[in-house]
């Protein structure tokens, strides 16, 4: 595999300024006059709407648009992600968190699927508090239950994350905090309006994500090492694509960045009126050494 270095950063920009990048330079990932939009086939994505995971999965989609192919992205649950490349009714993913999160989802379709290698490292999982809060530990929780409402704000019920907290509540023995699901959307509005508020605040968090470069947050200690350690996200390809579509296989197999890159993409997803896919397409066209890397020499 051909898997770039992680050491790169990038300045933050704003959507509007790459939008305008892209319209007065030309790119080496645009369509050539010889393939016209969509001509070489039809290539379906899954992913799980998760920020970080949206904007991926739209900046591959952006790459692989601009080479030729019509892609189609499936919004699915976390299982049925998984599930859908092991079965075919998807060609790829690029969100599987690995080796802890994903595990149990992994442990069912590893065979039926291929697993390309890591396009991030350096992720966390675990709970999340603001800056300002007293608690340092989840052994604190249970002495602050009033102050955060005896709750935990979490995410999906089905995600990996959502599995891991239940397990938190058990191995720390908080019979008397409730875990509220929701999606990423709920838990980051119910941590801006505690935040609006300065008031004491649990969410269920992973890096890389916005809310940590909109605010001042921290992890918990996990002392009894439920989270794990510091994960990597994986790409997967349905059995059967390298001989279908190789340059799609190349480019799905090449696809690596940073979590300062990811990090650009999500943020400037939280402007007013963004589109996920016109976001990722500017930062696609602002970043053509980034994308080259991920390209197979015929198409460059």
């Amino acid at each position: 595999m051909n898997k770039q270095g992680t050491s790169r950063s990038h300045l933050t920009i704003t959507a509007k300024a790459l939008l305008l990048g892209a319209a007065m330079s030309s790119s080496v990932v645009g369509v050539s006059a010889a393939h016209a939009a969509g001509d070489k086939g039809d290539v379906t994505l899954a992913y799980v709407e998760w920020s970080s995971e949206v904007a991926s999965t739209n900046v591959v989609k952006a790459v692989l648009e601009a080479q030729g192919y019509n892609v189609e992205l499936k919004a699915l649950s976390a299982a049925a992600m998984f599930q859908a490349v092991a079965f075919g009714d998807a060609d790829g993913m690029v969100g599987a968190w690995l080796p802890t999160t994903h595990e149990d989802y992994m442990a069912k379709v590893g065979p039926k699927v291929e697993d390309l290698g890591v396009n991030l490292e350096g992720t966390k999982l675990g709970l999340v508090v603001p800056a300002y809060s007293k608690l340092e530990s989840i052994e604190d929780i249970t002495s602050h239950a009033d102050e955060i409402d005896e709750r935990i704000v979490g995410i999906e019920p089905g995600a990996g994350l959502t599995r891991l907290t239940e397990q938190v509540l058990e191995d720390y023995d908080l019979e008397n905090i409730d875990l509220t699901t929701g999606s990423g959307a709920t838990m980051t509005a119910a941590l801006s309006n505690a935040i609006k508020g300065e008031r004491d605040i649990v969410v269920t968090g992973w890096t890389p994500h916005w809310m940590f470069a909109r605010w001042d947050l921290k992890y918990l200690e996990d002392p009894k090492g439920v989270y794990g350690g510091a994960e990597e996200i994986h790409t997967l390809a349905r059995k059967g694509l390298k001989e279908d579509m190789p340059e799609v296989y190349a480019i799905l197999d090449n696809f690596a960045w940073t979590p300062a890159d990811m990090g650009e993409v999500m943020l400037n997803n939280q402007e007013d009126d963004a589109d996920p896919y016109e976001t990722a397409k500017a930062w696609v066209e602002s970043h053509p050494d980034i994308v080259n890397e991920w390209l197979p020499a015929t198409a460059q």
